[in-house]
């Protein structure tokens, strides 16, 4: 009898104890009834949960061999969480991510699966229709639109972590080394086949969202870093253009101060007063700028890991 191919899914979590068991039953309920043809591995990366979230894990891998748990030693963050829980997959194809509060739907799975083995190396959800406030979600998509034309590689647009991918392009996702992976833009970066499928996401039923304000700022940030040097040069176009208007402003006070002195000259205090906040204010736009990349570079080269485990249950 042939071996069924193995379907890796990861599930990053950080205080989820009203989530993980849904989101265990609708996982499986996706593969016992409509994938029976495949084997699968849902692999949950706990952030050193503060509630009861590990404990449950550690019962669902007791039960179900199909359940694999990272606990990490502190909150990494889900971004690298999930990364080093997709470098643990060992599926020939990989969903990367199933969120722990169901946002993602696991129904739209099988249709992943479909256009994988029609051929497509990259499958990835569009949010076509969002459950969220009108200001976050038009917040979101000027964000990605921005980042698409700015970024060297073609980002889709309106696109999560909720993908699936075949294990060549996980295989190539090993190779990049990358402290704090910005994983949709390297998904990209690889360049395989990929087709996008639309589906509603979902209201959170349970539990408290855990992304605020400063970790959307704090992941836009990163992205717009990890996958585009156009904000540097941006920055140095918009200083040239500002050097240029100063030195032309310069030349025309100073024809009108030496020509027409004695009508024209004036102490000018609220001009240089305007002109001093005003690049002040610009140059510590861009030093700030400067310093996202910079900060970028300081934690790349100083070779951290991903995140540190404490455990790991039902791995070979």
């Amino acid at each position: 009898m042939a071996q069924r191919r193995l379907i890796s899914i990861i599930t990053p979590v950080y205080n989820e104890q009203e989530n993980v068991a849904d989101c265990y039953a609708a996982v499986k309920q996706v593969f016992d009834k409509q994938l029976p043809q495949y084997d699968y591995e849902h692999i949950f990366c706990d952030n050193a949960s503060l509630d009861n979230t590990a404990a449950l894990l550690r019962g669902l891998a007791a039960k179900d061999k199909h359940v694999k748990v990272i606990l990490n030693s502190r909150n990494f963050g889900a971004s690298r969480s999930g990364f080093n829980g997709l470098m643990s997959a060992q599926g020939d194809a990989v969903v990367f991510t199933i969120a722990a509060d169901l946002q993602d739907p696991p129904a739209i799975i099988p249709e992943f699966v479909k256009k994988w083995e029609e051929g497509y190396k990259v499958v990835y959800g569009i949010r076509a229709q969002r459950a969220e406030k009108f200001l976050i979600k038009n917040l979101r998509k000027i964000y990605y639109r921005v980042l698409g034309k700015l970024s060297e590689v073609e980002i889709p647009k309106d696109v999560g972590d909720f993908q699936l991918l075949d294990k060549v392009v996980l295989n190539s996702l090993r190779q990049f080394d990358d402290y704090y992976p910005y994983t949709r833009g390297l998904i990209a970066q690889c360049g395989f086949d990929a087709i996008g499928l639309n589906y509603s996401h979902l209201r959170r039923d349970k539990g408290k969202a855990k992304g605020n304000l400063l970790v959307m700022m704090d992941l836009g940030l990163n992205g717009l870093v990890s996958v585009s040097n156009a904000p540097l040069r941006l920055c140095m176009l918009f200083g040239v253009i500002i050097a240029f208007l100063s030195f032309s402003y310069a030349v025309i006070q100073f024809f009108f101060n030496l020509v027409f002195y004695q009508k024209f000259a004036s102490p000018g205090i609220a001009t240089i007063v305007i002109a001093l906040f005003f690049f002040s204010g610009v140059q510590l736009l861009f030093l700030g700028l400067i310093g996202e990349y910079i900060s970028a570079i300081h934690f790349q080269v100083r070779k951290r890991p991903l995140v540190i485990e404490k455990e790991r249950i039902n791995f070979d």
